[in-house]
């Protein structure tokens, strides 16, 4: 929100300094983003009146103008402006003058005939970016009178970066009112005139969609001249606020919305057929809006309609056909209520961004529309003439917002903000910032202003009451609370721990959006369906993840986009899944390894990362848990994954805990990695899950390991090997260490050796070879029957 702070001070003008006034707005939540001159430095510019015109003796183009500069006699200026003219009231620099940019005049001669000054444009005043001729000054201007002084350039613009929820300081009125109750001032507003009817034309109104549209005004101007030019003061308040001088019936709406913050609209009133209906849109119908832009309508979007086709989007922009233009000399004034909930996002669906819809989205005052609508009538019959008509209105008070009273306690305020604020100081800001205030017992009953949509509890009067009061005018003191210690169930591993484990491996935390790319979505977790966002904040962020890898592949990318080969990240986070009409959010831990296993050096030489890697590091988590051996790593394939280098990772009772694998050579290319990548993802709820350490008594005597090697074939896997083992040894086997595994000469193709180690001890006694060697030829025997395996020579 831009503002000129000379027109904030004709509503209030508190005695404070501009510096003080902006720490005053910024204290009170309302940021003061920018202060800027309304004008760069120039001087000994004045108003000069155009005597005569007469051409250039040698020059086509120029003209030799007597100026009259308030000064004895006039001047002699040589102007090139192809819009000079007798009469003409302009600024005139005289000689000595200083421009913006460093330009000095100086008495010169320009081709033989000798110029005392110049004739200047806006833009050579710093005042336009581009200008096509001289700037007009209106008539009254005194010739000789100081331009800066007769233009009040002698001010600043205040921007403020308003937050969503204080829609009502998006205009002069709405923060002039906080400024004024600061200020403990009063404040003047333009006294609100009503414009009675001079013509009976009216135009129907229906609203078909009241709980969009709760309140409707019209009301039809007729006769405007269509010479008539926008003053300037208003284009000068109107380009202090960023806005563009448009033309006199744009520009009065731009400053009705500015000074009230009511968004209003105008169309041509010869161009519309029949009267207005208020409407939702029909799929596939079409608009073209005041950009030029075409739009196909989506079902849902508000729309403003005559009898034949529609002529606006609801609170966002008006269409070409009914537009304002040079031949309008008719037109009919929107002023409305919509909803905030309805206009919300509809713009941005359709790339727009108004001035119009960015205050609806956050809450206009449903009172303000008539007011809006007098205030600009009068100004449009000042500026462009014309006669007005009987002010329409078509409502639904049901469907209007309405303001339910709060009840503040005093005892609250005191709590809350710590300070013994006095009880007439509390209902004398409550009500300078438009709330109705009730005495009773024990507080107050307030009931706020529809202009704040923010205020809807007792907790949002306090923080209206320290704003007001001053933050920094509230005393320290330290906060007492009784803490009480939350039970930790001992079994259970801290999420900090596991990401330090896998930090002690060489991993970095990453931290991604929860909204991804839908089409890389589709790529690692294609079974899935992801929950659309209805108002995504951009393409590429418009589905909710159901796996942490589309995060962690666009971060692995991003570094070997940028030469960082070898990557190890790692991310803690919740996934979305859409089950049974809710939102279920799970927690996962999900890593991706790239690149060499180990950084640049010279001790060893290095390797790619593979398969092992990342299970050794999934082992290695999953030995938080104390129960390293109930977890089962099953060959199984997963889309996203190499269909050869993939495995499910289970509980022995069969609950799923996770996967891990290489990325699918078929993804690796579309991504376009330079490198091989590796994931896992592992459900947090199960690997939190750990055992509790229990003493066992410890052996005094001797442990001894026997060495097998067997002969299987490829596709029985180490682990049934190893559970085979296990199942069959009993309670004396220790250890059981896998140490080998060969394939070459000497083995059948399609089949392996495995070399084993088992380590046997007893609590009670010395085991003997005799016990041992039963034991490994029940166990050879065992695997021989089961695995079909044999000892190897």
């Amino acid at each position: 929100m831009k503002f000129s702070e000379q027109w904030l001070r004709e509503w209030v003008s508190p005695a404070v300094t501009t510096t003080e006034l902006c720490d005053q707005l910024t204290m009170a939540g309302l940021e003061v983003d920018a202060v800027t001159p309304v004008a760069p430095a120039f001087d000994k510019v004045v108003v000069g009146e155009v005597l005569e015109v007469a051409p250039h003796p040698d020059a086509e183009r120029l003209k030799v103008c007597r100026v009259n500069v308030g000064a004895a006699e006039p001047l002699q200026i040589v102007c090139g402006a192809a819009n000079v003219r007798v009469g003409l009231r302009v600024p005139a620099a005289l000689a000595g003058a200083r421009l913006p940019g460093g330009l000095e005049i100086k008495k010169a001669k320009l081709r033989g005939v000798e110029s005392c000054g110049m004739l200047c444009s806006a833009k050579e005043l710093g005042l336009a970016e581009s200008s096509n001729g001289l700037m007009v000054l209106p008539a009254d201007a005194a010739p000789g009178a100081d331009v800066r002084a007769w233009l009040r350039l002698d001010d600043v613009t205040i921007e403020l970066g308003v937050t969503p929820n204080r829609g009502d300081c998006l205009s002069v009125a709405g923060i002039a009112r906080e400024v004024a109750a600061l200020n403990r001032s009063t404040i003047s507003s333009p006294q609100a005139v009503e414009v009675p009817a001079a013509i009976a034309d009216v135009l129907c109104i229906e609203i078909a969609a009241p709980e969009a549209c709760p309140r409707y005004i019209g009301r039809a101007i007729t006769g405007i001249n269509r010479a008539a030019e926008t003053p300037l003061w208003m284009r000068e308040r109107l380009r202090r606020s960023g806005v563009r001088s448009i033309h006199p019936v744009v520009d009065v709406t731009n400053y009705v919305l500015l000074e009230l913050g009511q968004p209003m609209h105008a169309f041509d009133l010869n161009k519309l057929v029949g009267g207005i209906r208020v409407r939702y849109a029909q799929t596939g119908e079409t608009i073209t809006l005041l950009d030029s832009q075409q739009v196909t309508l989506e079902a849902g979007t508000l729309l403003i309609c005559d009898h034949k086709q529609p002529q606006a989007i609801a609170g966002i922009m008006g269409g070409l056909d009914a537009a304002i233009g040079d031949t309008t000399d008719s037109l009919f004034l929107e002023s409305a209520f919509f909803a905030p909930q309805v206009i919300s996002g509809h713009a941005r669906r359709y790339g727009l961004h108004t001035d119009s819809s960015h205050r609806f989205e956050r809450g206009v005052d449903p009172e303000l529309p008539r007011r809006a609508m007098e205030r600009t009538t009068a100004l449009l019959l000042e500026i462009a003439g014309g006669q007005a008509g009987p002010v329409v209105e078509a409502a639904d008070e049901a469907h209007l917002p309405a303001r339910k009273p709060i009840v503040l306690r005093m005892a609250r305020v005191k709590r809350l903000l710590g300070a013994d604020i006095p009880s007439t100081r509390i209902e004398e800001d409550l009500e300078r910032l438009g709330m109705d205030v009730t005495i009773q017992a024990e507080g107050w009953r307030v009931t706020p202003p529809g202009f704040r949509f923010d205020i809807a509890i007792e907790a949002d009067l306090i923080e209206e009451i320290g704003r007001i009061y001053g933050y920094s005018a509230l005393p320290a003191s330290r906060p007492q609370g009784e803490l009480t210690i939350s039970t930790q169930p001992e079994a259970r591993v801290d999420l900090g721990r596991i990401r330090q484990v896998l930090v002690d491996r060489g991993y970095q935390e990453a931290i991604t959006y929860s909204f991804v790319d839908p089409a890389l979505q589709r790529l690692l977790d294609p079974q899935t369906h992801p929950l659309p966002l209805a108002n995504p904040i951009s393409a590429d962020m418009a589905v909710m993840r159901t796996t942490l890898w589309p995060g962690l592949m666009q971060a692995l990318m991003y570094n070997q986009n940028r030469q960082q080969t070898r990557a190890r990240l790692f991310e803690s986070g919740v996934k979305f899944i859409s089950q049974d009409d809710e939102i279920k959010e799970e927690k996962l831990i999900s890593g991706v390894i790239s690149g060499d296993l180990y950084p640049e050096q010279w001790g060893q030489p290095s390797r790619p990362v593979d398969f092992y890697d990342a299970k050794a590091d999934v082992e290695a988590l999953l030995a938080l848990t104390a129960q390293p051996g109930d977890f089962v790593f099953t060959p199984q394939q997963h889309p996203a994954l190499h269909p050869g280098q993939s495995a499910l990772i289970r509980r022995r009772d069969g609950e799923t805990v996770g996967w891990v694998g290489a990325l699918h050579p078929a993804i690796e290319r579309e991504l376009g990695l330079t490198d091989r990548a590796l994931l896992f993802e592992l459900r947090l709820a199960v690997i939190v899950q750990a055992k509790l350490p229990r003493f066992r008594e410890l052996s005094k005597y001797p442990a001894i390991r026997r060495d097998i090697a067997v002969i299987v074939d490829d596709a029985v896997s180490s682990q049934a090997v190893r559970e085979c083992i296990a199942n069959t040894a009993g309670e004396l086997l220790q250890n059981l260490q896998l140490f080998d595994v060969y394939r070459g000469k000497g083995i059948e193709p399609g089949r392996k050796s495995l070399a084993l180690g088992l380590t046997w001890q007893d609590v009670s006694r010395t085991l003997t070879d005799q016990d041992i060697d039963a034991l490994m030829e029940r166990v050879v025997g065992k695997l021989q029957s089961d695995l079909g395996a044999k000892l190897r020579d």
